[in-house]
């Protein structure tokens, strides 16, 4: 039965599961992202894209699970008390976040497609994805300046997310925390 909105105090097992898992994957991509950038080109530079890659192709993939999931399964309510500007806040930045989350990959994609290099799955050669686009050097600059600054709002958008759930743990102590961590049991409700 889905979780819904009046039934729960927390998010469900999967959608706790689907962020943690695609938040790790994000951290990954991005510090190997900022790493590999500073190599001289060798095998293993190529490695690490390679990894890059498969890293944001996962993301992508997850990502479009967990809104599925979130389309059948609401989040809960809203803890009581909050002010209206939080909790427009919260919505914006949750909205923004779920799109970074698509574009962020598929800026990759576009970008090593322009660039003239295939993304292929885990290097299985039955799993290289298609290009979106034909090989274009002015175009594959532009997606490349494109996905670092979507990289870069997304690392400030998430520091701001982990600053405020940060905020609720430790200052407001409202509970709203736990309903994201898998370790915290205690009902925000309560």
């Amino acid at each position: 039965m889905p979780t819904t909105s009046s039934t729960s105090s927390r998010y469900s097992g999967t959608a706790i599961a689907l962020h943690w898992l695609i938040a790790v994957l994000i951290l990954g991509g991005f510090l190997v992202g900022l790493y590999m950038t500073g190599l001289k080109l060798s095998p293993d530079k190529l490695k690490l894209y390679a990894w890059h890659k498969w890293s944001g192709m996962t993301v992508l993939a997850l990502a479009l699970l967990r809104i599925v999931w979130r389309s059948t399964h609401p989040a809960p309510s809203p803890l009581p008390g909050q002010p209206r500007w939080q909790l427009l806040a919260a919505q914006a930045a949750h909205l923004a976040l779920y799109l970074l989350i698509l574009a962020i990959p598929l800026s990759g994609w576009l970008y090593s497609s322009a660039s003239g290099y295939p993304v292929v799955y885990f290097g299985i050669k039955a799993l290289q994805l298609p290009d979106l686009v034909d090989k274009n050097k002015e175009l594959a600059k532009t997606l490349k300046e494109v996905h670092e600054l979507l990289n870069w709002t997304m690392a400030a958008l998430v520091t701001v997310h982990a600053a405020a759930a940060l905020k609720h743990q430790l200052i407001d102590r409202d509970g709203t925390l736990s309903r994201m961590l898998p370790w915290l049991r205690r009902d925000p409700a309560a």
